[in-house]
């Protein structure tokens, strides 16, 4: 039998077990843990031989083996897909209505789509065939809600496309089969295929931790797990994060456990719980007093080295900020909300950006990219040393712009290493080519640590 290596996901406290059938095979002691809630890498092959599904053969860290139950572990792939992810395939975007029914033919009553209206902007159409035609219906955008009839109001155009599909409520027929846009994979379908869509039984919502831009952030447990969870009901917001959702693995990225799409529209996001919260709040708590010179430069590598896997991804993050990175139980800084970011920064106007972390490129043209993240990881730093304070003290937020766009530099934080603050202004230079990358910053940051300059 070929040996075949597979990563699946732990969901319970694991102890690798000898199971009967096994004896003298090497194994480890029902006492020794093998991993809590981590990745492992699992031998399958020994099973095939003996034909046994309910049971793998595991490796721990020292190399020793026994034997796990198969239920405890969840087999994982990168989220692939040749075409687009969509949770809304069946959404066509700007599309005429004779396009719509061009899409809907040959006719089959119940095939639908949904489309932009050109009649009324900021409306929506359903298309649906029956009996050999096409009907039109407006969906009214009405005080943040959707609605076709004016009595039921959805959150939502997944929430909307569910109702009909259990319930014509009006329609002409029920919403039976989706004509799902050219080169959309849907969602749901790439998440289950590969082993990241999560069961919305197994998951108990314990309480909310905060309210973000993008939905409630909550507390959870999954399967005996303490997990963070998002909950997402714009459609725009849910829509940025599975396009993105190749599934980035990094230690300094806050790790995603799953995804569960709800029949009701919601997308809950559920990753892992980082038990200090948020960087900036941890900063503010703990002080110069807790906090030493090498803990502040580690926290500095950390985010950096989340960065320069995001920028080797070709990947920008858009909102980078000492809000934005969550502290673990180990103090570990990791980066989070990094698939949230795209959608929601491209249709805000700029007035609702942060103004005191977003270059003056992003701000004036939205013009995003990897050396505007570099521009925000300069403020951050700048958060760091100086402990979590607001940047740009004692200047009225309308006059930040002009006077950074006139090469105005913050000074550098009560106590910052010089060595660092050169860091900070190189990622402020205001023409973005001349930044440095963050594998350069990185460089710099570790060639600090090993020479203890930041002492």
């Amino acid at each position: 039998v070929l040996e075949q290596i597979v990563v699946l996901h732990v969901w319970k406290s694991l102890r690798l077990y000898l199971k009967r059938g096994y004896e003298g095979k090497e194994c480890l002691s029902p006492t020794e843990e093998l991993y809590c809630n981590a990745s492992i890498k699992i031998l399958l092959s020994c099973f095939r031989l003996f034909q046994d599904p309910n049971w793998y053969r595991a490796r721990n860290t020292v190399g020793r083996e026994g034997t796990i139950p198969a239920n405890y572990v969840q087999k994982r792939e990168g989220v692939k897909s040749g075409g687009k992810l969509s949770l809304m395939p069946w959404f066509h975007g700007k599309i005429t209505r004779e396009q719509a029914e061009r899409l809907l033919y040959p006719p089959e009553t119940g095939l639908f789509l949904v489309r932009e209206s050109t009649n009324y902007p900021g409306d929506y159409t359903l298309c649906v065939s029956c009996d050999g035609k096409v009907e039109h219906y407006r969906i009214i955008y009405h005080n943040g809600k959707l609605t076709i009839d004016e009595e039921e109001y959805f959150e939502n155009l997944m929430q909307l496309v569910e109702h009909y599909t259990k319930d014509a409520d009006g329609l002409c027929t029920r919403l039976i089969k989706p004509k799902l846009m050219e080169g959309t994979v849907a969602a749901q379908d790439e998440f289950s295929r590969s082993g990241w869509a999560l069961n919305r039984k197994e998951l108990k919502l314990l309480q909310t931790i905060g309210k973000g831009e993008f939905g409630d952030v909550m507390v959870g447990d999954y399967r005996g797990t303490k997990v963070a969870v998002k909950c997402i009901k714009n459609d725009a917001t849910a829509q940025a994060f599975v396009a993105e959702a190749s599934v980035m693995t990094h230690n300094n990225l806050v790790q995603l456990l799953g995804v569960i799409v709800e029949e009701r529209g919601s997308l809950y996001i559920v990753t892992e719980y980082m038990a200090k919260g948020s960087l900036v709040d941890y900063l503010r708590s703990r002080g110069r007093t807790v906090l030493g010179g090498d803990c502040l430069l580690k926290f500095s590598l950390d985010v950096c080295e989340a960065m320069e896997y995001l920028e080797a991804n070709n990947f920008v993050h858009r909102d980078l900020a000492a809000r934005n990175v969550l502290v673990s139980d180990d103090n570990i800084a990791k980066v989070s909300d990094f698939g949230l970011t795209k959608e929601a920064s491209s249709i805000q106007d700029t007035a609702k950006l942060p103004v005191k972390w977003t270059s003056p490129e992003a701000l004036r043209e939205k013009r995003f990219s990897t050396k505007s993240d570099v521009w925000s990881y300069g403020i951050l730093l700048w958060e760091i040393y100086s402990f979590g304070r607001v940047p740009y003290p004692r200047i009225p937020l309308k006059e930040v712009v002009p006077r950074v766009e006139k090469g105005y530099k913050m000074d550098a934080p009560d106590g910052c290493p010089p060595v660092v603050y050169d860091l900070m202004k190189q990622c402020w230079t205001l023409d973005p080519v001349m930044r440095p990358s963050f594998r350069m910053l990185r460089e710099k940051l570790q060639h600090i640590r090993a020479k203890e300059l930041y002492l």
